[in-house]
Parts: structure tokens; C-alpha cells; sequence
């Protein structure tokens, strides 16, 4: 009788199976807080103009019924000019519900006008400098070291507000007089914040979420763009405080 020789199967073959069935995918290494903040840090690094659409939702016991706006919003990196000049940063908000207010600072002053007082007030820009917004939108602020950066608070939505997946992480200021407790971000996978969450130390919650971001769009060589977007004259007969 003839003996059939039946070939012996690798043993290697054999053992990537069972790696195979025991482990089908290798999930990939999740990010880290700090990672996803670094990696939005260096994003805005290279940005030096940002604009974009806003819904802004505040609720708390101090300002009563929850209030609502929305609008448009521009910032312009501060940027140097030549050895011996560096322009500031530069901020627009145009809110258009529900009733007309811009927010605007060429860097030295800030303005705010509100159609419904009849009234502008301005103060130095340097006020704005503890402002998340405005100071990272700008290029001022360093999240990794104005800030402690921590893991969402269990029970974050990491898709609220966002049609596109997102990272959420939460902020604590370094500042020990800052007026913010915690700042939640969310963040896409361009690294661009989708969606800005601010509790402040009264439980006051600020809720910015944004749409249409456009990056990089706005000139600072255009001294006329920029003349238009960052200077604000109101209307005859409003009251202008100086604080």
C-alpha cells in the first residue's frame, strides 16, 4: 500500500491565524488630551486669518431666561509688520439676532456697540487678552501653557454640534484670577474647534458652536480690508462711554 505524504503545515502559518481570529483588527492608539491639544495648537500656529458663522447659546441663574445669537466673526493674527513693528491682533463680532452688536478691537482698543442702548463702549484691548477666544484666535494664547488639559467630563456628547466626528477636551486656566472654571472644546479631525463650551466660576454657561469656518482668507497686506473689518464708526447720537 502506498503511503500518501500529506505536507506538514508551516507552524508560522498556523500562528498568524490564531492571531488573526483571536485579534481581527489592531484598534489604533487612542490620543491623549494633551495630544489633541497639541496637534489644534499647531494647526492655529499656521493660521493667520480666521472667519466663520456662530450660534451662541448662554444659560444660568444670573442672566435669567437663556439668551440666544448669532452672527459672523473675523480674526486677524498679530503678525510683524517689519523688524521694529509687530501689529496686534485684530477681532470682529457682528451679531445679527436678536438685535444688532459689534465687538470689534484693532489691537489697541475694544469696542462694543449695542444698537438697542444707543451705546459704545470702549475700553484697551489688553482687557482681551483674557479672553480664550481672542487670545488663541490671535496667536497670543498657548493652550499647553495657559492651561491644564484634561479629559472630557463623563457624560460629553463628542458629536454635539458637529455633523463630523470630533475630540472633546476640557481646559482648567492656569490663571488663578482667571473668571473661567472650564472651557470644553471640540474639535475636528483638521484640527479646527467646531464647538466652544465656557463655564464660568457662577455657573453661567457659554455655548459657541461654528459653521462655514474659512482659514487663511483675509489679507493683513489689505489695508483697506482690514481698515473696513476692525474700525467701527456708530451711528450719529450714540453714547460713547470710555472705560
Amino acid at each position: 500500500m502506498k503511503t500518501i505524504q500529506v505536507p506538514r503545515p508551516h507552524f508560522a502559518f498556523f500562528l498568524v491565524l490564531i492571531l488573526l481570529i483571536a485579534f481581527p483588527f489592531a484598534a489604533p492608539a487612542e490620543e491623549s488630551p494633551e495630544d489633541t491639544a497639541g496637534r489644534l495648537q499647531n494647526r492655529y500656529d499656521k493660521i493667520h486669518s480666521l472667519s466663520f458663522d456662530f450660534i451662541q447659546e448662554s444659560r444660568g441663574q444670573l442672566i435669567g431666561r437663556p439668551k440666544k445669537g448669532r452672527g459672523q466673526a473675523f480674526f486677524v493674527k498679530s503678525v510683524d509688520q517689519d523688524e521694529s513693528e509687530r501689529l496686534p491682533g485684530r477681532m470682529r463680532w457682528n451679531y445679527s439676532d436678536p438685535d444688532e452688536q459689534v465687538l470689534v478691537s484693532d489691537g489697541e482698543s475694544f469696542s462694543m456697540y449695542f444698537t438697542s442702548l444707543k451705546q459704545m463702549i470702549v475700553t484697551p484691548a489688553e482687557s482681551l487678552q483674557q479672553d480664550m477666544t481672542y487670545s488663541f484666535f490671535t496667536g497670543s494664547g498657548n493652550l499647553l501653557r495657559d492651561f491644564k488639559i484634561l479629559p472630557p467630563e463623563q457624560g460629553s456628547n463628542i458629536t454635539q454640534g458637529a455633523q463630523e466626528q470630533t475630540a472633546v477636551i476640557k481646559l482648567i486656566p492656569k490663571a488663578k484670577q482667571s473668571q473661567v472654571a472650564s472651557i470644553h472644546l471640540w474639535i475636528t479631525e483638521e484640527s479646527l474647534i467646531r464647538r466652544i463650551e465656557i463655564l464660568d466660576h457662577f455657573d453661567t454657561l457659554t455655548v459657541l458652536n461654528f459653521t462655514n469656518i474659512k482659514v487663511n482668507t483675509l489679507s493683513p497686506d489689505d489695508a483697506s480690508l482690514m481698515k473696513h473689518l476692525f474700525t467701527f464708526a456708530p451711528p450719529e447720537g450714540t453714547e460713547i462711554i470710555y472705560q
